[in-house]
C-alpha cells in the first residue's frame, strides 16, 4: 500500500513563518527581564477572551451572568448563576475559559488560512471585546452594584486599539497582528492549563478545575488533564487544517506571500 505524503501547502509557508516569528517574539518577551509590559495589552486581550468564553457559555446554557471583570494584574473573574442541578451548564461554563481561548486562537488561524482580510478580523475582534465589556463588564455588574472600572477602561482601550490597527496599520502589520493575537491566545491558554494542572496537585486556590471538582466530586486533576487533552486535539486539528494540504490550494496567495520569480 502506497502512503500519501502530506506537505505544507505552498501558500501556507509565509503564514507559517509569520506564526513562528510571532511565537519566538512572544517567548522572548515572556522570559527576557523588563519586557513584560510589551505583552501586557495582549494578556488583557486573552483574559477578556477567557472570561468571555465563560460568559457566553453561561448564556447559551440558560444561566445568568452577574459580572465579568478583568483585573490590572491580568487575572479575571466571571460570576454566573446556574440552575439547580445544572451539571451540563457548569461543565460548559467551566470548560469554556481555557478551551474557548484556544478555540478562538484556532479560529483566527482558520480565518487567515481562508483568506479573510486581516482588517476584517481585527474589526470583528474589537467588536467582540467591546460587546463583552458593555454587556457583561458594565451593564450586568452595574445592576448588581459590582462594577469594576478597570474592566470597562481596559475593554474600551483594547477595542479602540484594534480598530485603530484595522484602519491605519499596513497590510503586513495587520496580518502579523492577527497571527500574534492567535499565538497569544493559544500559548497563554496552554501555559495556564499547565499551571492549573500543577495547582490541582499542590494548591487549594480556586480554579476552574476546582469548581468542577466541587460540582462533580471528581478530582480537579482529572478536569485539568481532560482539558489539556481536548486542547491538544483542538490545536492539532487547527494546525493541520492551517498548514497541511494534499493538493495545491485553490485560493490565491496572501498579500505577504513570497513574490513569484520572473
Amino acid at each position: 500500500m502506497k502512503m500519501m505524503r502530506m506537505k505544507i501547502a505552498h501558500d501556507a509557508r509565509p503564514q507559517a513563518r509569520t506564526l513562528l516569528i510571532a511565537t519566538l517574539i512572544t517567548l522572548a518577551l515572556w522570559f527576557l527581564p523588563y519586557t513584560s509590559f510589551l505583552t501586557y495589552p495582549f494578556r488583557l486581550f486573552v483574559t477578556f477572551i477567557h472570561e468571555g468564553g465563560h460568559a457566553l457559555a453561561a448564556v447559551l446554557t440558560g444561566s445568568s451572568v452577574q459580572s465579568l471583570s478583568v483585573a490590572i494584574d491580568t487575572s479575571g473573574l466571571t460570576e454566573t448563576l446556574s440552575p439547580q442541578g445544572g451539571f451540563f451548564s457548569r461543565f460548559l461554563i467551566s470548560s469554556a475559559g481555557y478551551l474557548g481561548t484556544i478555540a478562538f486562537g484556532a479560529l483566527l488561524l482558520w480565518l487567515v488560512r481562508r483568506k479573510v482580510k486581516a482588517r476584517v478580523v481585527l474589526v470583528g475582534s474589537a467588536l467582540l471585546i467591546l460587546g463583552l465589556t458593555v454587556v457583561f463588564g458594565f451593564i450586568a455588574p452595574l445592576a448588581n452594584l459590582s462594577l469594576q472600572p478597570f474592566t470597562v477602561l481596559a475593554g474600551v482601550a483594547i477595542s479602540a486599539g484594534l480598530l485603530a490597527a484595522a484602519k491605519y496599520a499596513g497590510l503586513r502589520a495587520a496580518n502579523f497582528l492577527v497571527g500574534f493575537l492567535a499565538v497569544q491566545c493559544v500559548l497563554n491558554a496552554v501555559f495556564d492549563l499547565k499551571n492549573v494542572l500543577l495547582m490541582s496537585v499542590t494548591s487549594t486556590e480556586r480554579t476552574d478545575a476546582m469548581n468542577m471538582a466541587d460540582a462533580t466530586g471528581v478530582p480537579a486533576i482529572f478536569w485539568s488533564l481532560f482539558w489539556i487533552v481536548i486542547a491538544v486535539l483542538l490545536l492539532s486539528t487547527a494546525m493541520r487544517a492551517y498548514a497541511v494540504s494534499r493538493n495545491s490550494p485553490s485560493q490565491p496567495d496572501l498579500p505577504f506571500e513570497d513574490p513569484l520569480e520572473v
